[in-house]
């Protein structure tokens, strides 16, 4: 075998290896998912439903959307720890939450895959 070819293989294999343990340091936990959702959730939640409520409903009903959603915090994560199912792929992690408050009110279900400390939702659809 000529030197050249084996010196790629060998470089090819360590960064490969050093690949996979970054990825596998940085997988992240169901705890650091549940953080990342209720950001997401309350983001969406403040920038899409309360900007949808009427100003006169807030006026009248004497009460701010915002800090509704901010205070509704731990019951937000509850309900997402509750409805989240991670596979667990030791390289990276995928997330599968289906929200279903009531039958009144449409039901969301997520996918996310986390890796590298990041999640990167690639499937959001109301059902």
């Amino acid at each position: 075998m000529k030197p050249f070819t084996i010196m790629a293989s060998i470089g090819a294999l360590g960064l490969t290896t050093v690949l996979g343990v970054t990825m596998a340091k940085t997988n992240p936990h169901q705890a650091e998912y549940e953080d990342y959702a209720v950001q997401r959730l309350s983001e969406y939640l403040k920038s899409d439903v309360c900007n949808k409520t009427t100003k006169l409903l807030e006026r009248l009903m004497n009460y701010n959307c915002d800090k509704i959603v901010d205070s509704a915090n731990p019951q937000i994560r509850q309900l997402l720890s509750a409805t989240t199912e991670r596979q667990d792929f030791f390289l990276f992690s995928i997330y599968r939450t289906e929200l279903k408050i009531s039958d009144f009110i449409p039901s969301y279900k997520f996918e996310t895959v986390g890796a590298f400390n990041n999640f990167y939702t690639y499937t959001a659809q109301e059902q």
